[in-house]
């Protein structure tokens, strides 16, 4: 037996679309006006996507249940499993005492606040996104501020800023790859559309994570530093999106706009009177320099091989099982207009607890310690630690999925999508925002491509638009939303806690709300330009 979505149960799309929209409704108002914490506002929004999805949208209990558990299943292997093990590095790294190195050597490109969220929040962010995603970037760089002395909720707005641009080609150009089989439509066109619009926005980005830092003044002392980090990256993503593809992109862009600050700092230093990072003052010796480093090579290291498409499909086909979700897998029915014909949601689990990216970040961490000098007996103690300091956020992050996959199974977040996708001629306005929605309520620029990529394909072809523009629009606009989705939320607010002044997550995401709406209508914008005035810039 099979169940079908009706998209529009109510009769008409835009009630049934302000229906769809109260679960989302109660979990965000919870977080950002009652202060809720987040388990309770994800478990309450939770209970509301139930209620309508069974209620509203006629969908059967058992599925109803089937779905919620999935998406906590998935909430917890991978993403809390990648999660446990990034903050794992950095406990390593701050207890064996190497972190204070590391805060002294990169005190040395700058004692400047703002560059160093340039050089970690941005360039070192998209690097981890082009190598790993699914919540990695802002797990570490958040970690990463904190013990370069910035405030605990600078830190966890500034992580979610920062990774915005790079999203879109994310652990090794995923979402793209992804999006290519949902539309049948060119890999390396929709690669090169991204192209053309993310890099404007990755040359914005520097400008506008310092200005949310330091405001308009302080951004202007260091105008110069924002240029070369995003110039640097911009260009590099354009060429590497347009003649090589979306694989390597963000892991190129990131490595150049790393070197190009660097070599910059070495000349150039901002002529204003900055807050600086207060360098540790320990004459502690922790050995050669170099040691510091250690737990962040094996970092990057294990996963940059971990991602290989070609390692990534070994281990996975020898160590990461993955089977069917029993009553769920093939049961529930996309329907026109989101496809052309009927055909049968997938619901396959895997079981990523060996050859995900999570895994590599273990080992990376395991090795780090035992280069470091530590015996297996102190490695369990962080590790245990860790993990008994994040067993709440992993139930949260849980929570978050599970709410996330009742939208998506129900059709209720579908609804949503198709209210925007009936705007006629400001399609193209609102089709990033489609995907911004998307990224909101999955917390996956691939996610959203899945849900959304074919109806941005269908509606581009009923409107006499260009399907490689407005897929690709989903992918670029969904970028946006992936600073305010619950999982990123959750994820910074646990990498920047146990602090006194730690936010909870409802402070973090008023802290970053309205950049995530500005940027998603900028590039709303951009793209009803493309499909307008500069129809040149889409790939022919």
């Amino acid at each position: 037996m099979t169940w079908s979505h009706d998209y529009n149960p109510l009769g008409h799309l835009l009630v049934s679309a302000l229906v769809a929209a109260i679960p989302v409704v109660v979990l965000l108002g919870l977080l950002a006006f009652w202060h809720v914490r987040a388990q309770i506002a994800a478990l309450a929004g939770l209970a509301t996507a139930g209620v309508i999805a069974v209620g509203v949208y006629h969908m059967p209990v058992p599925l109803a249940v089937l779905s919620a558990g999935y998406g906590a299943a998935f909430g917890l292997f991978p993403i809390g499993w990648i999660i446990l093990n990034a903050i794992f590095i950095y406990n390593l790294s701050v207890q064996t005492g190497q972190f204070r190195v590391l805060q002294r050597q990169v005190a040395g490109v700058s004692t400047d606040h703002r560059i160093q969220a340039l050089l970690i929040a941005f360039s070192f962010g998209a690097f981890m996104e082009g190598a790993a995603g699914f919540g990695s970037p802002v797990a570490v760089t958040g970690a990463l501020m904190i013990g370069l002395g910035f405030r605990p909720l600078e830190a966890a707005k500034l992580a979610l800023i920062g990774n915005t641009a790079p999203v879109a080609y994310g652990a090794l150009g995923t979402p793209l790859i992804t999006l290519a089989k949902v539309t049948n439509l060119d890999l390396g066109d929709l690669s090169a559309m991204v192209g053309r619009q993310l890099p404007l926005f990755s040359l914005i980005v520097p400008f506008w994570l310092v200005g949310a830092q330091a405001g308009w003044r302080g951004m202007i002392g260091v105008w110069p530093a924002c240029l070369v980090s995003g110039l640097s990256f911009a260009v590099l993503q354009f060429v590497v999106s347009n003649l090589h593809g979306p694989w390597l992109v963000d892991i190129i862009s990131a490595v150049g706009s790393m070197g190009a600050l660097v070599v910059f700092m070495r000349w150039w230093r901002p002529s204003d009177v900055p807050e600086v990072a207060q360098s540790p003052t320990e004459e502690s010796d922790f050995g050669p320099a170099w040691r510091a480093w250690v737990p962040w090579v094996f970092l990057t290291v294990f996963v940059f091989v971990w991602g290989l498409p070609s390692v990534k499909t070994a281990l996975n086909g020898i160590l990461s099982p993955s089977f069917e979700v029993p009553g769920l897998h093939k049961v529930v029915m996309k329907v026109p207009p989101v496809v052309a014909h009927p055909e049968p949601e997938a619901a396959v689990f895997a079981l990523n607890l060996l050859s995900a990216t999570g895994t590599a970040l273990l080992l990376a961490g395991l090795c780090a310690g035992t280069v470091l000098g530590l015996g297996p007996v102190r490695l369990v103690r962080i590790y245990g630690e860790t993990l008994w300091s994040l067993r709440i956020s992993l139930l949260t992050i849980a929570l978050m999925l599970a709410l996330g996959f009742t939208t998506r199974y129900s059709g209720t977040d579908t609804t949503m999508g198709l209210a925007m996708a009936a705007t006629g001629a400001w399609f193209p306005f609102f089709s990033p925002l489609i995907g911004w929605l998307g990224v909101a309520l999955t917390g996956s620029d691939t996610s959203s491509n899945v849900l959304f990529g074919n109806l941005q394909h269908v509606t581009a072809q009923q409107l006499g638009l260009s399907p490689v523009l407005m897929a690709a629009s989903n992918s670029s606009g969904g970028v946006m939303g992936k600073m305010i989705d619950a999982q990123s939320i959750v994820v910074a607010s646990v990498a920047t806690g146990g602090h006194p002044e730690s936010p909870d997550a409802g402070t973090v995401l008023r802290s970053v709300f309205w950049h995530s709406i500005t940027l998603a209508v900028l590039v709303g914008i951009l793209v009803l330009l493309q499909a307008t005035v500069l129809k040149g810039m889409v790939p022919r």
